[in-house]
């Protein structure tokens, strides 16, 4: 209303006097964040890294998803922080935006958890992790969880000034593809399933997103204008169309990399039932997989000087066996 009176617009009506060339100004500079902004988010994600440490020690069968919800949130407050985003934690992690913590956790159950601080400067950090409440994975879910974690790598390696982050997204989605034949679940030529978009059964979102003052930054501004290049349109293909990030990498940017497989029984179900892709879905092999869950492994990552990619923060337990060895050493039960 404030800005109404001193303007004297309707409010109802500001999209009528939007500068579309402000709009570009304020994307490109925040864009490209400086050593200064840098540091502060490097802050917030180690804030973010005590989040996740605090839920790996304090996990264990029996208590509530929201018991451990509370021992998350309780981190950024010692550093006068806040949450950047409503805490995502759930055995069930195929659900992608999960919100509700009212499930029991038991020995055997997988805990996804993807949360992160906001700085008391206003910068954020994003990070997920997926660990065994029992302390240890079965051989199933680490047979998964490597192959995430073999995505993530990948999406590192490739991540340099000058490619396009939808040109990491497909390779990532190549390695999704050539793993989940070796599995014995999709058949086919690689090329074939990842341009067809098969995969998504399995990973239905897109690699990552911009980050910085906001977890998924200057969004509000449209994904179209923050993470694509000037002329290029979304695919409206299902899964690439979800793709927030798809322009070229420049020095100074701050972008999550955040790889998934999941096993989502409502949309295994409706793409059986309506026979898609059936070229290249093992339907009966999968569908022994629809008690799984879902592992995500999600990093804050930043474009160097030198054109090549850092993970942001302290080192953090990121494999099957670095998760097992940590909650082994630090985990209270």
């Amino acid at each position: 209303m404030y800005l109404s009176s001193i303007l004297n617009i309707n409010p109802f009506e500001f999209d009528k006097y939007t500068s579309f060339n402000l709009v570009k100004a304020i994307i490109k500079q925040r864009n490209i964040k400086n050593k200064i902004e840098i540091e502060e988010i490097e802050k917030a994600v180690n804030i973010t890294r005590e989040m996740h440490l605090s839920a790996m020690r304090n996990v264990k069968a029996g208590i509530k998803e929201y018991e451990l919800v509370a021992e998350v949130e309780k981190q950024p407050r010692k550093y006068n922080a806040y949450y950047s985003f409503q805490t995502i934690l759930s055995k069930n992690g195929q659900i992608l935006h999960n919100h509700s913590h009212l499930n029991t956790l038991k020995d055997g159950d997988m805990v996804l958890l993807d949360c992160g601080a906001l700085s008391d400067e206003g910068y954020c950090g994003d990070m997920t992790t997926t660990f065994p409440v029992s302390g240890k994975f079965t051989e199933r879910q680490k047979n998964i969880h490597n192959i995430v974690r073999d995505m993530f790598d990948r999406a590192k390696e490739l991540s340099k000034v000058g490619i396009t982050y939808k040109e990491v997204h497909l390779e990532v989605c190549k390695l999704l593809a050539e793993n989940m034949k070796k599995l014995g679940l999709m058949k086919g030529e690689v090329e074939d399933i990842v341009s067809a978009g098969a995969h998504a059964l399995f990973m239905p979102h897109g690699l990552g997103h911009m980050m910085g003052m906001t977890v998924h930054d200057m969004e509000n501004f449209e994904e179209i204008n923050v993470g694509y290049d000037e002329g290029e349109k979304k695919s409206t293909q299902f899964g690439l169309s979800s793709l927030r990030l798809a322009k070229k990498l420049e020095i100074g940017n701050v972008f999550t990399i955040e790889p998934g497989i999941y096993f989502i029984p409502e949309l295994f179900e409706k793409w059986k039932n309506e026979k898609l892709q059936e070229e290249f879905l093992n339907y009966d092999e999968i569908e022994k997989y629809m008690n799984f869950g879902g592992i995500r492994m999600e990093r804050d990552v930043l474009i160097q000087e030198d054109g090549t990619s850092r993970i942001l923060g302290d080192r953090f337990p990121r494999t099957a066996d670095e998760i097992e060895e940590y909650m082994k050493v630090y985990r209270k039960y």
